[in-house]
């Protein structure tokens, strides 16, 4: 698939602006999924995972064998960016609640990301940042 950063991260907002969030269907791990996806890069560790839950998330991260989302990302080999250095297209990890380590999210330019806030895909101006990496 070829596409630009502004087509992946435009697919995105498509699929999931102004749709609420719900675990396992609409969330942050599916979003970032959807982006690399768009690039042609394989999410072998989302094959096959089933939640429908915030609890059953958990347990399918903890399946991974990884410590929280950084480090699922991390481990599909994606290009780690200082996160003031992300692009349209890129993800973005931003700080949240729990053990996730962060909420994924889709670099939309001018400092903006798409994700989920407050249970509702959307675009924001992050505050703060965790991670970023290039696909």
């Amino acid at each position: 698939m070829s596409v630009t950063p502004a087509q992946a991260a435009q697919a995105c907002i498509d699929r999931f602006g102004g749709k609420t969030y719900e675990p396992g269907k609409r969330d942050c791990a599916i979003l970032a999924a959807h982006l690399l996806h768009q690039y042609g890069v394989s999410v072998p560790v989302m094959k096959g995972m089933r939640y429908s839950t915030e609890a059953g998330a958990i347990k399918a991260l903890t399946r991974t064998g990884c410590a929280d989302i950084i480090a699922v990302v991390d481990a599909l080999g994606l290009q780690r960016i200082a996160p003031a250095a992300a692009r349209t297209g890129d993800l973005v990890g931003l700080p949240c609640d729990g053990p996730w380590g962060c909420a994924l999210t889709v670099a939309v330019g001018n400092g903006r990301v798409f994700g989920f806030l407050e249970g509702v895909g959307q675009v924001q101006i992050p505050s703060a940042f965790v991670a970023a990496w290039r696909a």
